[in-house]
């Protein structure tokens, strides 16, 4: 099969959204009673910017026990949908210590990463401000969208902004590998995406 495969893994901490995005993306549902996940994996193909593209999405457990297995999922990784929600302040904590796990384990800088806020329906319960989630989108070279996967804003952009960013890693990756040289891959331009209700 010509199509490309691009494996994204969805993390962040417990009770953040992770499955309902997934399933709001897919599905087009959104789901309001779910147990926690730990693990799914999905398949689905795509158009991105009129490209097929086959995802392969991993749904990772939030909960600490399950670190070692989420660890493992982030060697496998290509890009990351990094969620914390804009209601937590507990989860933005959280997201931080990821950014910097994906940094470790992946040893390089570039990785593609999208740094999702969801929740953004609960605009009156916000507990983590725009101006410091980009601040920490900034610091790690991902870029801030803020989702709500009960509305479905900005779901499919957050999902699609990620396979562009992996795909420019990938061609940038293999550029520099035929060019014999070592230069790191030029980040992409950061776009920030509000939430806004209607």
């Amino acid at each position: 099969m010509g199509d490309e495969l691009y494996k994204l893994v969805v993390i962040g901490g417990g009770s953040v959204g992770k499955s309902c995005l997934i399933v709001r993306y897919l599905q087009g549902k959104f789901i309001q009673d779910y147990d926690p996940t730990i693990e799914e994996n999905y398949r689905k193909m795509v158009i991105v910017d009129d490209r097929p593209s086959m995802l392969e999405i991993l749904d990772t457990a939030g909960q600490e026990e399950y670190r070692t297995v989420r660890d493992k999922y982030l060697k496998q990784g290509e890009g990351f949908l990094l969620c914390f929600s804009i209601t937590a302040r507990a989860s933005f904590s959280e997201a931080k210590n990821l950014h910097e796990s994906i940094r470790l384990i992946k040893r390089i800088d570039t990785t593609p990463v999208v740094t999702v806020g969801n929740k953004c329906d609960l605009e009156d319960e916000r507990l983590v401000s725009q101006e410091e989630a980009d601040e920490l989108a900034a610091k790690y070279n991902s870029e801030y969208i803020e989702t709500s996967a009960k509305t479905g804003l900005n779901v499919h952009a957050a999902f699609e902004a990620l396979v562009r960013r992996v795909r420019k890693f990938k061609s940038e990756s293999k550029s520099v590998t035929n060019q014999g040289n070592s230069k790191t891959p030029q980040r992409p331009t950061k776009k920030r995406k509000k939430c806004s209700l209607l």
